[in-house]
Order: structure tokens, then sequence, then C-alpha cells
């Protein structure tokens, strides 16, 4: 039985600032949809609310409503957040166990498409392609402009779909109809209250700072403050000056008029803070929604800037967006550590020297990591503290969209790794303990922070927290014109165990019961009606391990509605045989591990992301060729048969991934070059909660950074292995295999190990054996025809031994093989990969 392993994907980390939880307790839980005080209902609507307000003090303020009693304020027919025991988990007597199942796959058969079975030389078929309450809330607000361009957020369907696509779903009927109902509740909600998604996802254009001709509004929600005032730069950080008002709902609010001469109250560039008095203390915090935020010279925590440069300053867009590809290709990036220098690169040097180089390599995305503000620079930007702030590090905001335009106009995609799963624990420039209260943004107790990655958890049954990701994720959209996301950490966010220490079976009672967080869910098919809804060609990826059903099925249809699920067990299985001789791998486990993937849904496969050249880890190419890296690389040089092996299987295991992984690729930046040894930010030591010491490297930035310049030294190993990434990356885009309707698996071999496959015209031929080359080895493909070599891994270019003839021709015979009909025979040297392309010449 296969099971979709858990990968650990975070490092524990220290936050640099303010940490800790700040007080107030756990707000007591009666909804299915948790609407706090700030947000309820017009007095005669929304029957099925429930007033929660985490952690505010005094009376909860709700019109038409008078009590001081959180429960009392519901009214009788509102549901408990938990579903009820006989709709959330099945009977087990009306399910057959899944264990008692006939030669089902560790994921459910009637799901995914399996392509390799036990039995060995058999033939298959791959996976087919298929293809706020806003006036109770803010009173008097200016409603948004309506925009020139139609936009249209469908409304929901029945759900039904998912059920005719995986008949299993059915013994999960009662879970899943509720989630679905769960859904279309809250869609319903948001359109009576808030006027639709579209206005709900502009929170933004209400709260944080807002501009018009007659100054400058700030408002805020922090319902656990009993005071608060705006402070900053402008007025001397006084907090008598500018004081706040709060409504009955906990949104504090200050107008601040434009100056006698007609210029801002604010100048552009000034730091801003609110400071509140809270249940933990007069505080001073970086305002929630703030656009940009900077940490001073010799100082800890960041200050928020107020940013609205005037127009001749803006960025302005020159280039459209590029249309969505069929398959997606994406160079994973960090732009601090993409300079070869040991420093923190810029998105200006990103825009100039690494984006043409990306263009090249023949990607046709990038995605973007650390992009969100975060305090602490190891935390590889998974540590966010400002949502609606692009990193300081690397420049200003003008300075990001300048990159992004450029992108665009090299017709590159460019994707952000955003962070909805978590936050940053840092109380002085962070979420947490924002209003003094520990259940403002998060859920409260053990269920708020997240053991592992030492952070906090949202609370998506919230509507403001509703409110506030799904504006960040319009912002980053509608601002910064980026192409879509990689939603972090999403296995987290759909359990409440976090899929930490659990193995995923593929047994359906392991997705679909107590331990499946349905607001977490139900916040990702929000996002996804969203995204897909205003920005029809964005993209949306999730990063997903436990192999959840219905994950990238359209919303409508009852699924969660992500485009592509991130497939996370490949580059765990490379690990796990990299630890072994390659003389023990068995190629049915490597084509299963590639093609176990569940049916019509796509999935972006890697080798290796980020996560695998972490400190404590190693790149693929480390693994495979360790120390000899450092002295036998260059071409002068004599090499070591630990050398010829490490480059031979990096770029097989690469192509093989490509070639049967699914309908997108991933790599890391540097990778594609086989970039030596690991990752590790500057740092210094760390005081662990347990009272041990993490020894620091004194601030270093020699391994936080890419060194490009190997992979473009001709007198260098790396640049072969680079040069055969461009080819591959190239391959693809002229023959578009990953997502051609034509796949087919004819042979996986263990005594030969040889695995052969077809994807559309292409015949891909690998030969895993150490020492043994076959000639006139017979290859079976579906077209009859002239097949010519269209890539060879043993090519000289590519830091091979050049054993095979470019130029020759083969020709199929009506001599069916390995269940094909027709077949041509090749020579097929040790350690390579050759691919076929049927020619008309």
């Amino acid at each position: 039985m296969a099971s979709f392993a858990v990968s650990g994907t975070r490092l524990g980390v220290v936050r640099a600032g303010g940490g800790g939880g700040g007080g107030g307790g756990p707000a007591a839980r009666s909804g299915g949809v948790d609407l706090p005080s700030v947000l309820f209902r017009r007095k005669d609507s929304f029957s099925r609310g429930v007033v929660s307000c985490a952690g505010a003090p005094g009376k909860v303020l709700v019109p038409g409503g008078g009590s001081d009693d959180l429960l009392s304020s519901a009214e009788p027919d509102v549901e408990t957040q938990e579903q009820p025991e006989e709709s959330q988990i099945p009977d087990d007597n009306k399910v057959k166990p899944f264990e008692e199942e006939e030669e089902i796959p560790a994921v459910a058969e009637a799901s995914i498409k399996v392509v390799a079975e036990d039995k060995l030389e058999s033939s298959e078929v791959i996976q087919d392609i298929e293809e706020n309450v806003t006036e109770g809330v803010i009173k008097d607000a200016d409603e948004p402009t309506v925009e020139d361009k139609p936009r249209v957020i469908p409304p929901p369907g029945d759900g039904q779909k998912i059920y005719q696509i995986d008949p299993m779903l059915e013994g999960f009927r009662n879970h899943l109809d509720y989630r679905y109902s769960e859904y279309k509740r809250m869609r319903a909600a948001i359109d009576q209250h808030e006027g639709g998604l579209d206005a709900f996802s502009r929170g933004y254009e209400k709260l944080g700072f807002t501009r018009s001709a007659e100054g400058i509004t700030y408002r805020e929600w922090a319902p656990g403050a009993q005071s608060a005032a705006l402070v900053g730069d402008f007025n001397n950080w006084n907090p008598n000056a500018d004081t706040m008002t709060r409504n009955e709902y906990g949104v504090w609010e200050i107008s601040l008029p434009n100056n006698a001469d007609g210029s801002p109250a604010i100048p552009h560039g000034s730091r801003v803070k609110i400071r509140m008095d809270t249940p933990s203390g007069v505080k001073d915090s970086i305002p929630a929604w703030i656009k940009f935020a900077v940490q001073a010279p010799g100082e800890i925590p960041y200050n928020g800037i107020y940013y609205d440069p005037p127009e001749e300053e803006k960025y302005v867009f020159q280039h459209p967006q590029p249309k969505r590809p069929n398959s997606l290709r994406i160079y994973e990036s960090h732009i601090g550590m993409s300079s070869p220098e040991p420093k923190i690169n810029t998105y200006a040097n990103f825009r100039d020297e690494v984006l043409p180089r990306i263009k090249k390599l023949g990607y046709n995305a990038v995605q973007i990591m650390a992009i969100q503000e975060h305090s602490y620079y190891a935390s590889f930007g998974y540590h966010v503290t400002n949502f609606f702030a692009p990193s300081s590090r690397f420049g200003t905001p003008e300075d990001l969209k300048s990159l992004i335009d450029k992108a665009h106009e090299l017709g590159l995609l460019v994707l952000m790794d955003i962070v909805h799963s978590h936050a940053s624990n840092n109380t002085l420039d962070g979420l947490n303990g924002f209003d003094g209260t520990d259940t403002h943004y998060f859920h409260g107790g053990p269920r708020g922070h997240h053991w592992m990655w030492d952070s906090r958890l949202f609370n998506y049954g919230s509507w403001e927290v509703l409110r506030y990701l799904l504006s960040n994720a319009r912002w980053w959209l509608e601002e910064y014109k980026f192409d879509g996301f990689r939603f972090d950490g999403v296995t987290s966010m759909m359990y409440t165990h976090h899929g930490l220490q659990v193995a995923f079976t593929g047994n359906y009672g392991e997705y679909f019961g107590f331990a499946t967080d349905v607001d977490a869910v139900v916040y990702l098919m929000l996002v996804n009606d969203l995204i897909h809804g205003l920005y029809p060609e964005a993209v949306a990826i999730g990063e997903d391990v436990s192999g959840m059903p219905t994950f990238c099925i359209p919303v409508q249809d009852g699924g969660v509605g992500f485009d592509y699920r991130l497939h996370m067990a490949v580059p765990d299985k490379w690990i796990e045989l990299l630890k072994q001789s390659d003389e023990y791998w068995k190629m049915g486990d490597i084509v299963h591990t590639l093609t176990n993937r569940r049916w019509s849904e796509k999935c972006v496969t890697y080798a290796e992301s980020h996560d695998q050249a972490l400190v404590g880890d190693k790149t693929i190419a480390f693994w495979l060729m360790d120390k000899d890296m450092y002295d036998f690389m260059a071409l002068d040089r004599p090499s070591t048969p630990r050398i010829d092996r490490g480059i031979a299987l990096h770029k097989m295991i690469r192509l093989v991934t490509m070639g049967l992984g699914g309908e997108g690729y991933l790599n890391f930046m540097g990778n594609e070059f086989g970039h030596p040894e690991w990752i590790d930010f500057p740092r210094g030591p760390q005081s662990l909660p347990n009272g041990s010491v993490l020894p620091g490297n004194n601030y270093s930035f020699d391994k936080c950074r890419r060194r490009f310049d190997l992979g473009d030294a001709d007198y260098l190993r790396y640049h072969g292995m680079q040069e055969f990434d461009q080819a591959m990356q190239h391959l693809e885009e002229k023959y578009g295999f990953m997502t051609s309707e034509h796949q087919y698996i004819s042979r996986k071999h263990e005594e030969d190990k040889v695995i052969i496959f077809e994807r559309g015209d292409l015949v891909f031929v690998f030969n895993f054996h150490w020492s043994n080359s076959y000639f006139d080895y017979r290859v079976g493909c579906l077209k009859p025809g002239k097949y010519k070599i269209v890539l060879d891994s043993d090519d000289g270019l590519f830091g091979g031994f050049s054993r095979l003839d470019h130029d020759a021709e083969y020709f199929t015979a009506d001599w069916p093989h390995d269940n094909r009909p027709c077949s041509f025979s090749v020579y097929t040297p040790s350690r390579t990969a050759v691919v076929y392309a049927l020619t008309e010449d």
C-alpha cells in the first residue's frame, strides 16, 4: 500500500522581536459560521448567525440585540460548529471498509488513475489529463468604484458532480454535502450582507489607510482595545494628538484632513503605528492592513510605513499579463538569495539579471517566495508579520511592480507563494495579540498555535478573518498583477492535526471526519471562487501532502477548487531512494510514485524544491556526489565514478519526474545545474524554549545565495547539467508532452532497470542500470513511422559520453511489443535517458 508521506516543510524558529501570546481567553465557539460582533446582520436578516467577539471585553454590540451574553444572542436554529456525528462520519456498516477492498491501491481506485501495478512489463494508461456586513462595520463609508472591466463570480452550483467523478465519495456524502452547505451558506451571507464576494474582498478600500480628496482616513478592527490613537512621525508620536473613536462593532476610526496647502496630513514614507490600551497593557502595533513596513538599522521590530507615493512616482504597468499556458514550467525563486554575491539581492537586480535567465532556460512561470513581509529572514518568508506589505528587504513596492511587469514582457507568469496557513508569533510587528487578546485573528488556546512551526493559526470561521484573507489574496492580484498563487501549508489548514505525525494512506475516512477543519476548507473554496471568478487566467496551486479527494475539482462541482496540487510525495520518494544504492531501485516503485495521483486532478511535480535544500538536508546533487563536488567538477580534471554516476542520475531523475509526474513541473533556482551545498540563512545563536541554544553561523550569507556563475561556466561540469535542464524545458515547450492526451507506460522492467513510456508523439526510454547497455533493445510504440532522437542525456553537451548517433533514424516495424502495435530497436546505454520523436521528414 502506498502512502502520502508527510514532509517537514518548516524550520522551527525562534522569532526576532516580540513573541508570545496576548491575554484573553478563547472565545466560545457556538456556530458553524462565526460572525464576530463587528460584522453581523441587518436587524431583519440572517437568522442563522452567531455573535462571537473573541476576547472582546464588555458588551457585545449587535444591531437588534441587547444581551451581554455571547451565547444568548444566538438564535434557536443555529447549527453547532461540529457536524453531528451521524452525518460527519458515515456508519461503518453502511460503507465497506477500505482495507477489505480487493487490490485497491492506497489512494482509492475510483478517484485515482494508478499506473504502476506490481507486475512487470505491463501495458497501462497513464492518468488522463482532463483537461461586512460593511454597512454595519464601517458606517457611511464610500462604496468602492466599479471597474470598467466586468467581473463576475458565478453563483454556487449544486456541488454534486464530485459523486459522478468519484463514486467512492458516495460513502461520505453526509460530510461532503455538509461542507458544501456551509460554503453555500457563507456565500449567501456574504451576498446578503456585503453585496457579494467581489465587494467583500475589497476590504483594503475600507480598512487601513484610505485617501480621498479631503484627507486620510484610518480604520482598524480591534474589538479588544479599550482606547486607540494613531501615532507616528507626523504627530511626533503624541498619543493624545490623534485619538480614535470606536463604533459599536469594534472598529476604530480617525480622519485627518489635508494640510492647509493641500498636502496630506501624513507624509508619504513616514512611520506610523496604532497605540492601544488593551487587556494586555498599552502597546504600539503596526496597522494590520499596512502596505509597507521596514526595519530601521539596529532595531528589532519593524515600523509601519504610510505608503502613498505621488502619482509621478507610482509605477505604471506597461505590459499585459500573459495567458495561462497549458502546462506550467515553474522556476521557484527567492529574491533575497538570488545573487551570486553573499548579500540580500533586490527586486531590481532580480528583474534585470535573473528573469532573462529564467526565460532563456525555457520556464514559463516564476514562483516567488517570501514576498509578504516577515521579520525573521531565516523563516524563508513563512512567518508573515505584515500580510499586505511586500518585503522591504528587497526594495520598494514600485520595484516589485517593475519586476512583475518585466516578467510579463518576457511572457512569464508570476506566481506568489502566499501564506494563509499561519502567521508569525510576533506581537510587536505582527497580528499576534494585536488588540491585546489571544483570539483576535486566531483560534484561542492550543488550537491557535502550531507547535512545530511556532506560529499562530487563523480562525477561518471568523467573518473578519475571512474579509482579511480574501482581501489579501485580491490585493496581490489587483495591485501587483500577480498571475496566481501557490498556497502554502494547505494540509495544515484542512486538518486540525495539521498533517503532523500522520501518514495518509488514502483511506477516505482520513479526509472526511472530525479531524477535518470544515471552516478552513470553506475558506479555500471561497478564495478559489474569488480567484477564478474575478481573474479567470489566474493559477491556484495548493501545497497538499494528504491527497485530499476533490482538491482540484471546481467549487461548483463540489470540490475545493484548486487548479493544481503540488505533488509532494515525489521528492520524498527521491530522498528515500537516494539513501540507498541505485542497484536496489525498483522501477515499478518509481513509476507508481510518479503516477499515483487523483483522477482528473492536475499536479505540479518536482524532484526537489527549496525544502530539500534547507540546512540539515541535501540537494539531490549533493546526495549523489557529496564532497566530490568540491574538487572534481572542473572539466580539466579527471572525473570520479561518483561524479559520473551523480551527473547521469541527476539528469535522469529530473526528466522522469517531468515526464511522468504531472501536468506541471517545478524547479527551485540553482537546482537545474546541481547547486552544491544547502541553504543556510544568516543567523546568530538562538535560545530555544527548552533553554538550549542553537548555534548560529555568524550571520553569514555564504550559503544564502545562488552561484549562477557555476552553471554558466563552460569549463565546469555544472554547465552540462544546466544545458540539459534547458533542453528539457524547451522539449516540453515544443511538444507539450506534460499535457498530451496520449499517455502510455509500456515497460518497467526490474531486471533490465528500464522504463519506457509514450507521451504524445514522444517515446521516452530510461535505462537506470549502472553498467548494462543494451543493443537492439526493442521499444514498443503506438504510431508507425520514423523516429529520431530529440533529447539524449548522454550527449557530450550535457556532460555525457556521446554514445549515441543523433543522425540515426529509427523505423518502426509491424512487430507488436509490450502490447503496443508497433516497435523499433535502439541502443540504450547504461544510466541514460533518451527521447524519440515521430518525425514526418
